[in-house]
């Protein structure tokens, strides 16, 4: 016997208070909706439109170094907190949310190669061309403990590159070797050393935290594990890596910023080949630096543009660029998802939208649901032609525009030369037994 209830809740229709809207009782059932799908691509249509109109991603600058940038860091207990380093080894400390300097320091002589921010001590560590490695209480609001570094150790060489490890009193540092260095000791408690002259950035991997990676002179890209003595791999690019990052949330995963206008991205568990070749740069990339998420990073590039890239994507989803902005040395993405940070060579900070259409200030729970809606029905139509070409179109300068197509030109040109070469190599080669062939093949 089937027995049918009738089921009257309240909560479905009654609005909990006068200012509530009406709840309507809905069927999805698509058979009672036949224009469903033309009502979606025309949404998703007026949508992407939108974010278009929208996307204004420039911010704000940060103006008041005498001398370009060479490097950024980011305070993990303060969200608003920016230090930057430059060429006149000025070191200061920004409040990004009022757009001020809060506390400014002459803190090496020559440049600010690097910095790291050690959370078990609240310090940050930097390193320049005077061959000290200096340690700064990083806890005032007002940056007073600036004043004066709390520890300074001299080293033997010039230093380029500094990291912190994520929970251990220990750091990593590069130039003509990698050493490691204990926050006690005015020795290198480690040095590892395989034939390179120097090294230019070195990174601490935040998962596997034993973990070391670093880009040398020579092309090449070495792993460390301090556990041991001797470094663990090396592979060697076709030229030389000039920054590098691991991924925050992916053990395995890091990405190099190189000359040859590309970023590799690399599982260190197979380094015959990279996992993602990321394009799109006209001239050598300088910085990257992930997204909190793991799942997109930022790079800098000499072509004086910033790109963000979606981590498991070859081309950049999006591109940022001003009339004034020049070469870029640095970028930082910031610790809460939301906004980017670069620095180049005329001496100005700039921040930027993580997503360039993205509104500001409060938003409303309608108009959150607004969005994710958009957004999804966005992504369902993406492969259609016109909302493809609406969604993926940019506005780049002169110079990037001129400079791809070349780099197009000159990679078909190279292409229909090596198929030539392969065709004419064909047509020259004498018919020969098989055996014959097996033998030759063997030697």
């Amino acid at each position: 016997m089937k027995v049918k209830l009738l089921v009257r809740n309240p909560d479905d229709y009654l609005r909990e208070t006068k200012r509530d809207i009406h709840k309507l009782p809905r069927n999805y059932d698509p058979a009672l909706h036949p224009l469903e799908t033309p009502r979606e691509y025309t949404r998703a249509m007026n949508a992407v439109k939108l974010e278009r109109v929208f996307a204004l991603p420039f911010i704000g600058s940060l103006d008041g170094h005498r001398d370009g940038l060479t490097c950024l860091g980011k305070h993990p207990d303060h969200l608003s907190w920016l230090y930057s380093g430059a060429c006149d080894g000025e070191l200061k400390l920004w409040d990004v949310a009022k757009r001020k300097i809060v506390y400014t320091v002459q803190a090496h002589d020559g440049f600010i190669r690097a910095m790291a921010f050690s959370q078990e001590t609240s310090s940050l560590y930097t390193v320049g061309d005077d061959k000290l490695i200096k340690q700064w209480k990083a806890q005032e609001l007002d940056g007073s403990d600036l004043k004066a570094p709390i520890n300074t150790i001299v080293t033997r060489g010039m230093l380029t590159g500094i990291s912190h490890h994520r929970s251990k009193p220990v750091m990593a540092t590069c130039g003509e070797a990698c050493n490691l260095w204990e926050h006690s000791r005015a020795q290198p408690i480690k040095t590892f050393q395989w034939g390179v002259d120097s090294l230019q950035s070195i990174k601490f991997n935040q998962v596997e935290e034993n973990i070391i990676a670093a880009c040398g002179s020579d092309r090449s890209i070495i792993l460390y594990d301090m556990r041991e003595s001797v470094p663990v791999r090396k592979v060697v690019l076709k030229m030389r890596s000039n920054a590098l990052c691991w991924n925050p949330m992916e053990a395995f995963i890091f990405t190099v910023a190189n000359e040859d206008y590309n970023l590799y991205t690399f599982d260190m568990r197979n380094f015959a080949n990279p996992i993602n070749v990321h394009k799109d740069h006209v001239s050598a990339v300088i910085d990257i630096d992930y997204s909190p998420t793991g799942k997109e990073f930022v790079s800098a590039s000499y072509d004086k543009t910033i790109r963000l890239y979606n981590s498991r994507q070859a081309h950049s989803r999006d591109i940022y660029h001003t009339s004034r902005m020049q070469r870029l040395t640095c970028a930082a993405w910031s610790l809460d998802d939301r906004f980017v940070y670069s620095g180049s060579d005329e001496m100005n900070i700039r921040i930027w939208k993580a997503r360039a259409a993205e509104k500001l200030g409060v938003v409303k729970p309608r108009e959150k649901t607004a969005l994710r809606v958009n957004a999804k029905l966005v992504e369902k139509f993406a492969h259609h032609p016109a909302i493809k070409r609406i969604h993926r179109h940019r506005h780049v300068p002169s110079h990037v525009y001129n400079s791809r197509n070349e780099l197009r030109n000159s990679r078909i040109a190279a292409r229909r030369k090596e198929f030539n070469v392969r065709t004419h190599t064909k047509r020259q080669l004498p018919i020969i037994p098989e055996k014959a062939k097996v033998i030759v093949s063997e030697q």
